[in-house]
């Protein structure tokens, strides 16, 4: 107990002396601006927007988007990325047409989402589905290419059925891997889903931070800022101990 209270001592001093630095900058050299705020003053207008429910209407839609896209890309790109790794002559001829499509910057299809499905919940879900399925696909293709080889002669010898063989021995197998592109696919999720909702749709924590700066109220910003940190935070930590809750449950080392 004494190690944990140390170790978690260390790891909050330095955000602790950050703060503490721009809290003193803001009251002092920083005084009066329209861009910077005190720690202590984001606190504030932090419990104003819990007070009166906008941050939890924000944070709902952002983590709705950011889920809904999320399990349509992964749900895509783990199966695509299965059959790829499983299926050399597959891989080979999709090859080009993944190393095209994939460098695209998922804000770049803001606009033709816009013009298929207006502003809304399913705009920004399409954007964030595309953003999460091609990390997904290629690391999902990744782990079935080093999917034990005697483990598919097994398969093959007890003359399992494709679906059987993926569900019974090749999913199992890629246990650890499959957490490691999902802990990257919700930090992408998340990331794109506030970046749609800063450029484009006018929902979300967002779009909450660009009415905060058109308001010229850095408090607000600030405070929607920590939050949005916080909440990743939070996310990748439930992740992570999805990852350990599940490989313990397989027998399988995370």
């Amino acid at each position: 107990m004494p190690h944990r209270l140390a170790g978690l001592l260390r790891a909050l001093a330095c955000p602790a002396l950050l703060l503490g630095a721009l809290e003193w900058y803001a009251r002092t050299a920083g005084a009066g601006s329209d861009a910077l705020a005190a720690p202590s003053a984001a606190a504030l207008a932090f419990g104003k927007a819990m007070a009166d429910g906008s941050l939890w209407e924000a944070t709902g839609f952002t983590l709705a988007c950011a889920a809904a896209g999320l399990a349509i890309g992964a749900v895509a790109g783990v199966l695509l990325g299965i059959a790829l790794g499983l299926l050399p002559r597959l891989a080979r001829m999709s090859f080009l047409s993944v190393e095209v499509l994939r460098p695209i910057p998922s804000v770049a299809l803001i606009p033709l989402a816009m013009l298929v499905f207006g502003f809304g919940l399913r705009m920004e879900v399409s954007v964030v589905a595309f953003a999460t399925f091609w990390p997904m696909l290629v690391l999902s293709q990744a782990a079935a290419r080093q999917v034990e080889p005697r483990l598919l002669e097994v398969a093959r010898a007890l003359d399992l059925s494709p679906a059987a063989r993926i569900a019974k021995i090749v999913l199992p197998a890629m246990v650890p891997r499959l957490f490691v592109a999902l802990r990257l696919g919700v930090a992408i999720a998340l990331v794109v889903a506030v970046t749609v909702e800063i450029a484009a749709n006018p929902s979300g924590m967002g779009y909450a931070i660009m009415i905060a700066q058109q308001s010229l109220d850095p408090a607000l910003m600030l405070a929607w800022l920590f939050w949005i940190g916080a909440v990743g935070y939070a996310i990748n930590a439930a992740a992570l101990a999805l990852q350990h809750a599940v490989a313990r449950r397989m027998g399988v080392q995370a």
